[in-house]
Protein backbone atom coordinates (compact mmCIF):
# COMPACT_ATOMS: atom_id res chain seq x y z
CA UNK A 1 0.00 0.00 0.00
CA UNK A 2 1.14 3.68 -0.89
CA UNK A 3 0.90 4.61 3.07
CA UNK A 4 1.98 7.70 3.99
CA UNK A 5 2.31 6.82 7.77
CA UNK A 6 3.95 8.49 10.74
CA UNK A 7 5.53 11.87 8.51
CA UNK A 8 5.06 14.88 7.92
CA UNK A 9 2.68 15.77 5.54
CA UNK A 10 3.47 19.66 5.29
CA UNK A 11 6.78 18.28 3.70
CA UNK A 12 5.07 16.55 1.33
CA UNK A 13 3.19 19.66 0.16
CA UNK A 14 6.24 21.59 0.18
CA UNK A 15 7.26 19.47 -2.53
CA UNK A 16 8.95 21.02 -5.35
CA UNK A 17 9.19 20.81 -9.01
CA UNK A 18 12.96 19.47 -8.57
CA UNK A 19 13.37 15.88 -9.84
CA UNK A 20 15.51 16.91 -13.36
CA UNK A 21 14.90 20.30 -13.40
CA UNK A 22 12.00 19.93 -15.53
CA UNK A 23 8.96 22.01 -15.97
CA UNK A 24 5.04 21.08 -16.13
CA UNK A 25 2.52 23.12 -18.80
CA UNK A 26 -0.82 23.49 -18.82
CA UNK A 27 -1.21 19.79 -20.21
CA UNK A 28 0.41 18.23 -17.30
CA UNK A 29 -2.35 19.91 -15.04
CA UNK A 30 -5.06 18.51 -17.18
CA UNK A 31 -3.55 15.24 -17.21
CA UNK A 32 -3.07 15.18 -13.50
CA UNK A 33 -6.23 16.06 -13.15
CA UNK A 34 -7.43 13.01 -14.22
CA UNK A 35 -5.49 10.92 -11.83
CA UNK A 36 -7.28 12.40 -9.11
CA UNK A 37 -10.04 11.34 -10.31
CA UNK A 38 -8.28 7.91 -9.70
CA UNK A 39 -7.22 8.89 -6.60
CA UNK A 40 -10.51 10.20 -5.67
CA UNK A 41 -12.12 6.50 -6.70
CA UNK A 42 -9.50 5.06 -4.14
CA UNK A 43 -10.85 7.16 -1.06
CA UNK A 44 -14.16 6.44 -1.70
CA UNK A 45 -13.17 2.35 -1.51
CA UNK A 46 -10.86 3.16 1.75
CA UNK A 47 -8.15 2.40 -0.50
CA UNK A 48 -4.73 4.57 0.44
CA UNK A 49 -5.33 7.70 -2.36
CA UNK A 50 -3.08 7.57 -4.83
CA UNK A 51 -4.38 7.87 -8.52
CA UNK A 52 -2.74 7.51 -11.76
CA UNK A 53 -2.82 7.43 -15.83
CA UNK A 54 -0.29 6.57 -18.36
CA UNK A 55 -0.33 8.49 -21.67
CA UNK A 56 0.99 7.72 -25.13
CA UNK A 57 1.09 9.53 -28.05
CA UNK A 58 -1.47 12.17 -26.35
CA UNK A 59 -4.20 9.11 -25.53
CA UNK A 60 -4.26 8.19 -22.35
CA UNK A 61 -3.79 3.52 -22.32
CA UNK A 62 -4.04 2.83 -18.71
CA UNK A 63 -5.13 4.10 -15.38
CA UNK A 64 -4.99 2.87 -11.51
CA UNK A 65 -5.37 3.30 -8.36
CA UNK A 66 -4.42 1.41 -5.58
CA UNK A 67 -6.27 -1.95 -4.86
CA UNK A 68 -4.11 -3.02 -2.08
CA UNK A 69 -7.06 -3.52 0.06
CA UNK A 70 -9.63 -5.16 -2.11
CA UNK A 71 -7.29 -7.69 -3.70
CA UNK A 72 -5.43 -8.34 -0.23
CA UNK A 73 -2.13 -8.00 -2.05
CA UNK A 74 0.45 -5.66 -0.84
CA UNK A 75 1.88 -5.00 -4.78
CA UNK A 76 -1.07 -3.71 -6.05
CA UNK A 77 -0.02 -0.39 -6.08
CA UNK A 78 -1.68 2.66 -8.60
CA UNK A 79 1.43 2.02 -10.44
CA UNK A 80 1.89 -1.48 -10.87
CA UNK A 81 -2.31 -1.73 -11.57
CA UNK A 82 -1.70 0.44 -14.74
CA UNK A 83 1.52 -1.51 -15.94
CA UNK A 84 -0.71 -3.82 -16.23
CA UNK A 85 -3.46 -2.58 -17.55
CA UNK A 86 -0.29 -1.39 -20.64
CA UNK A 87 0.71 -4.92 -21.25
CA UNK A 88 -2.76 -5.84 -21.80
CA UNK A 89 -3.73 -2.97 -24.04
CA UNK A 90 0.41 -3.47 -26.22
CA UNK A 91 -1.16 -7.09 -26.43
CA UNK A 92 -4.36 -6.20 -27.60
CA UNK A 93 -2.99 -3.58 -30.18
CA UNK A 94 -0.10 -5.39 -31.95
CA UNK A 95 2.52 -3.08 -30.12
CA UNK A 96 5.62 -4.05 -28.26
CA UNK A 97 5.67 -2.83 -24.98
CA UNK A 98 9.09 -1.66 -24.40
CA UNK A 99 8.29 0.97 -27.14
CA UNK A 100 5.46 1.85 -25.95
CA UNK A 101 6.82 2.20 -22.75
CA UNK A 102 9.21 4.23 -23.32
CA UNK A 103 6.97 6.49 -24.91
CA UNK A 104 4.83 7.02 -22.43
CA UNK A 105 4.53 9.26 -18.93
CA UNK A 106 2.96 8.46 -16.07
CA UNK A 107 0.86 10.97 -13.66
CA UNK A 108 0.66 10.03 -9.88
CA UNK A 109 -0.81 11.95 -7.02
CA UNK A 110 1.99 10.85 -5.41
CA UNK A 111 5.89 10.10 -5.82
CA UNK A 112 6.43 6.33 -6.87
CA UNK A 113 7.75 4.48 -3.84
CA UNK A 114 10.60 2.17 -4.31
CA UNK A 115 9.56 -0.98 -5.46
CA UNK A 116 7.19 1.21 -8.09
CA UNK A 117 10.24 3.01 -9.43
CA UNK A 118 11.72 0.03 -10.09
CA UNK A 119 9.00 -1.80 -12.15
CA UNK A 120 9.03 1.82 -13.99
CA UNK A 121 12.83 1.22 -14.92
CA UNK A 122 11.84 -2.64 -15.71
CA UNK A 123 9.39 -1.87 -18.06
CA UNK A 124 11.29 1.17 -19.91
CA UNK A 125 8.95 4.01 -19.09
CA UNK A 126 9.78 7.21 -20.20
CA UNK A 127 9.07 9.98 -17.97
CA UNK A 128 7.29 10.25 -14.67
CA UNK A 129 5.34 13.18 -13.20
CA UNK A 130 4.03 13.24 -9.89
CA UNK A 131 2.39 15.18 -7.20
CA UNK A 132 3.15 15.07 -3.22
CA UNK A 133 6.84 13.32 -2.41
CA UNK A 134 7.38 10.45 -0.70
CA UNK A 135 9.57 11.45 2.47
CA UNK A 136 9.42 7.90 3.91
CA UNK A 137 9.37 5.64 0.74
CA UNK A 138 10.04 7.94 -1.75
CA UNK A 139 11.91 5.89 -4.98
CA UNK A 140 12.43 9.32 -7.21
CA UNK A 141 14.38 11.58 -4.65
CA UNK A 142 13.18 11.81 -1.76
CA UNK A 143 13.96 8.33 -0.08
CA UNK A 144 15.98 7.23 -2.83
CA UNK A 145 17.09 7.92 -6.65
CA UNK A 146 15.96 4.73 -8.16
CA UNK A 147 15.01 6.58 -11.42
CA UNK A 148 18.45 7.79 -12.14
CA UNK A 149 20.73 5.21 -9.45
CA UNK A 150 23.60 3.37 -12.00
CA UNK A 151 21.78 0.21 -12.23
CA UNK A 152 21.77 -0.91 -15.53
CA UNK A 153 20.91 -4.42 -15.39
CA UNK A 154 17.31 -2.87 -13.51
CA UNK A 155 16.42 -0.88 -16.89
CA UNK A 156 17.42 2.42 -17.94
CA UNK A 157 16.80 5.64 -15.94
CA UNK A 158 14.05 7.87 -16.30
CA UNK A 159 13.02 12.00 -16.16
CA UNK A 160 10.91 12.85 -12.87
CA UNK A 161 9.35 15.73 -12.27
CA UNK A 162 7.96 16.42 -8.83
CA UNK A 163 5.38 18.85 -7.10
CA UNK A 164 2.84 19.40 -9.85
CA UNK A 165 -0.37 19.66 -7.61
CA UNK A 166 1.66 18.84 -4.30
CA UNK A 167 -0.92 20.38 -2.45
CA UNK A 168 -3.92 18.73 -3.40
CA UNK A 169 -2.37 15.51 -2.98
CA UNK A 170 -1.48 15.48 0.67
CA UNK A 171 -5.06 17.26 1.41
CA UNK A 172 -6.64 13.90 0.15
CA UNK A 173 -4.23 11.65 2.01
CA UNK A 174 -5.66 14.19 4.57
CA UNK A 175 -9.13 13.02 3.74
CA UNK A 176 -7.97 9.17 4.25
CA UNK A 177 -6.49 9.39 7.46
CA UNK A 178 -8.90 12.08 9.38
CA UNK A 179 -10.71 8.55 9.36
CA UNK A 180 -10.45 5.03 10.81
CA UNK A 181 -8.64 2.43 8.32
CA UNK A 182 -11.07 -0.32 8.97
CA UNK A 183 -8.96 -2.51 7.10
CA UNK A 184 -5.64 -2.27 8.93
CA UNK A 185 -4.77 -4.60 11.72
CA UNK A 186 -5.25 -3.57 15.11
CA UNK A 187 -1.94 -2.73 16.51
CA UNK A 188 -1.72 -0.09 13.06
CA UNK A 189 -4.82 2.01 13.52
CA UNK A 190 -3.99 5.35 13.40
CA UNK A 191 -3.46 7.95 16.42
CA UNK A 192 -2.46 11.36 15.29
CA UNK A 193 -1.79 14.48 16.51
CA UNK A 194 -2.27 17.50 14.01
CA UNK A 195 -1.24 16.11 10.76
CA UNK A 196 1.18 13.01 12.40
CA UNK A 197 0.31 9.40 11.66
CA UNK A 198 1.42 6.58 14.30
CA UNK A 199 1.04 3.10 12.37
CA UNK A 200 3.78 1.48 14.83
CA UNK A 201 2.53 -1.60 16.96
CA UNK A 202 6.28 -1.34 18.78
CA UNK A 203 6.93 2.29 18.98
CA UNK A 204 9.59 1.82 16.44
CA UNK A 205 9.04 4.43 13.49
CA UNK A 206 11.21 2.66 11.28
CA UNK A 207 9.46 -0.82 12.08
CA UNK A 208 6.92 -0.45 9.37
CA UNK A 209 8.56 -0.81 5.59
CA UNK A 210 5.25 -0.80 3.86
CA UNK A 211 3.98 1.62 0.99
Amino acid sequence: MKEITHTNLQFLADTEMRQGGGTCNNVDVQWMETSFKYAEDALINKEVPVGCIIVFENDIIATGRNEVNETKNATRHAEVVAIDKVLNWCEGNGKKSADVFRGSVLYVTVEPCIMCTGALRCVRLGKVVYGCGNDRFGGCGSVMDIHTDDLPNLGPQFECIGGLMAGRAVNILKEFYKGENINAPECKRKVKDGCEIQSECSGNSNSDKSK
